[in-house]
């Protein structure tokens, strides 16, 4: 993809941009006009910095930066881990005019986001997302958090970023496992708010698949865009926002009962859109597409098999229950979807049935 697309998230003076294009981190834009002051601090894992931190930081000439290099994976989203990034902008002397930039995956940039919301009340923070599930989703609308032993992402703050930089070349790194997951959200957008998007990853499963350039930039463009209207319209979920949670009831239960990082978030959230749908009033023939496309796309469609009583047993710390009754988000077909607190007892029994061994 030869240009940049920008995609601005509306939050009145905190809207910020979304920038997609190839290249980006060799030079073919401007990291360091986004921050603020002199200091910078770069968050990154073992795995994504040795392939892009010297890029990141060149672009940021002129600016004193330090880095914080974290060990890799979902069991590593943990108030420890977010500690870490803290102690040492401590140690750095970092004022309120200190940037954090996340250089990573929804891991990273959650754990990142969360220094930055916490760290003498709030610090100014850029994502530059590097997995396709951060591309496509976490990177965007200002959810941060960590995960706790009893429930995924309850230690957590709202803190919107300045800018999401999403080059599309580090996508060539991506593991072929780590890109399905990431489809998994993508997916999730299509059935929750746009029939077209989904129909057009029905119709080109095998570009996606093959990383070709054009299909993953034209899922980023497309998923971006129905997130920034959706956090635009909702920023602190209270409302509208709760539907982008389509599977994620069931998906958190999965991570939590598995112990995270057994199965990478996008892999749950898939089984988690299957339950849901079985949950919904979609006629048999929508729930066979989206089983259909998953299953194209190499992604589960069934729980693991860690029993339906672990599963209601982490449901039952879900941040999404209010006035202690369960909320899922439903579909009335695919590409519209509604909030429900009122699932009978029976039918959610039988679907958390399909965990058992």
């Amino acid at each position: 993809m030869a240009t940049l697309h920008t995609q601005i998230v509306e939050l009145g003076e905190r809207s910020y941009p979304v920038v997609v294009g190839s290249g980006l981190l060799a030079g073919n834009f401007n990291l360091a006009d986004y921050v603020s002051g002199t200091d910078c601090m770069i968050v990154s894992n073992e795995t994504v910095a040795p392939l892009y931190l010297q890029a990141l930081t060149s672009n940021l000439s002129g600016k004193s930066v330090k880095t914080v290099i974290l060990p890799d994976g979902e069991a590593h989203k943990t108030i420890d881990s977010a500690m870490l990034v803290i102690d040492a902008l401590v140690a750095a002397g970092a004022n309120r005019d200190t940037t954090l930039i996340a250089l990573g995956g929804g891991v990273v940039g959650d754990i990142t986001g969360f220094a930055a919301a916490t760290y003498m009340r709030g610090v100014s923070l850029i994502q530059v997302a590097t997995t396709l599930l951060a591309q496509v989703d976490s990177s965007v609308g200002g959810k941060t958090g960590v995960n706790h032993p009893g429930g995924k992402n309850l230690i957590g703050a709202f803190h919107q970023p300045k800018l999401v930089l999403i080059d599309t070349e580090t996508l060539n790194t991506l593991p072929d496992r780590e890109l399905r997951a990431g489809l998994a959200e993508a997916v999730k957008h299509g059935a929750i708010a746009a029939s077209d998007y989904f129909l057009w990853m029905e119709q080109n499963v095998e570009a996606l698949l093959a990383k070709d350039g054009d299909a993953l930039a034209q899922v980023i463009i497309r998923s971006c865009q129905i997130k920034a209207a959706v956090v635009a319209e909702d920023e602190r979920e209270h409302g509208a926002r709760a539907l982008l949670n389509f599977g994620h009831t069931f998906a958190h239960a999965i991570e939590n009962s598995l112990g995270y990082g057994e199965w990478l978030h996008g892999e749950a959230v898939a089984a988690g859109m299957v339950m849901a749908a079985e949950l919904s009033e979609l006629d048999e023939a929508q729930q066979q597409r989206l089983i259909a496309l998953l299953e194209a796309l190499g992604l589960p469609v069934r729980p693991p098999p860690v029993g339906a009583a672990r599963l209601r047993k982490a449901m039952n710390l879900d941040k999404k229950i209010m006035a202690k009754r369960l909320r899922f988000i439903l579909l009335e077909s695919i590409g519209s979807a509604y909030i429900a607190d009122d699932v009978p007892d029976a039918l959610l029994s039988r679907v958390l049935a399909y965990g058992e061994p």
